[in-house]
């Protein structure tokens, strides 16, 4: 039998912009939002139902059950050291690389970590179904509890330790942030040139497919993996003077050393 909880929001960005609804669309309940900025707060309050915008970090009145902050890790700590909540509240954070540590500050004995291993977009939709949740807690009753709300949005919910929660996040900020990068330095390149990015979906579209159905290093291509240093060298002369030569040379290097 399905369980739903009362549920408060804390931060108003990308991750807040997503979770929240989707929560309510799982059958839970946002009650309270709050954001050091009113108008954010006001924003994500019109994607809700009946959410109420809470505006200090005072929630010692009120009627939820757990409470999710959704900040940049940096503020993380001091929210944890400024919320006031109610008795038997449970607070989680939502960072890949902050550790569980980071509540201890709070009053609540009931503490967890519930990170989407996504990246969140404004005006990009995701779909939580298939995203995996790694979940942290220190005790049997917020475990029970956290893997309800998980299961409640994701398939792939699993219990990962705050150590290894930050290889993992490591590893998706090379997967992501980094490759994410090099598609804009691939960018300026093409417009230098008066030619479209689209242009590459593609190559990018089968090699995104290739590393998933072969592994990574099977998938591998270019002149760097098979050391064609002609190419190599044309490519470093066509970089000359370019902030984008070191970059290219590291990634090479790396690539011949594998």
């Amino acid at each position: 039998m399905a369980e739903y909880y009362d549920v408060a929001i804390i931060g108003s960005g990308n991750l807040a912009w997503h979770l929240a609804p989707e929560l309510e669309n799982a059958g839970h309940r946002i009650v309270e939002v709050y954001s050091p900025n009113i108008r954010n707060a006001k924003a994500l309050q019109r994607r809700l139902y009946n959410a109420e915008i809470n505006q200090s970090l005072d929630f010692s009145s009120s009627n939820a059950n757990i409470y999710i902050i959704c900040v940049s890790d940096g503020a993380i700590e001091k929210v944890a050291q400024e919320i006031a909540l109610p008795e038997n509240a449970i607070i989680l954070h939502t960072s890949g690389s902050q550790s569980i540590s980071q509540l201890g500050y709070s009053a609540s004995q009931h503490l967890g970590v519930f990170y989407p291993l996504q990246t969140f977009t404004k005006n990009k939709r995701i779909t939580f179904e298939d995203v995996p949740i790694l979940i942290e807690t220190e005790n049997q009753f917020t475990s029970k509890i956290l893997n309800r709300l998980a299961k409640s949005l994701s398939k792939k919910v699993v219990a990962v330790s705050s150590k290894d929660r930050m290889a993992i996040h490591v590893a998706a900020v090379f997967a992501c942030n980094f490759t994410n990068q090099l598609f804009e330095v691939s960018d300026q390149i093409l417009r230098q040139h008066d030619f479209n990015f689209q242009m590459l979906q593609p190559l990018i579209a089968e090699t995104v497919n290739k590393s998933l159905e072969l592994g990574p290093a099977e998938a591998q291509t270019g002149p760097a993996a098979r050391e064609d240093m002609e190419t190599l060298g044309n490519h470093m002369d066509f970089l000359e003077g370019s902030e984008y030569q070191e970059v290219y040379k590291l990634i090479t290097d790396l690539i011949i050393k594998r």
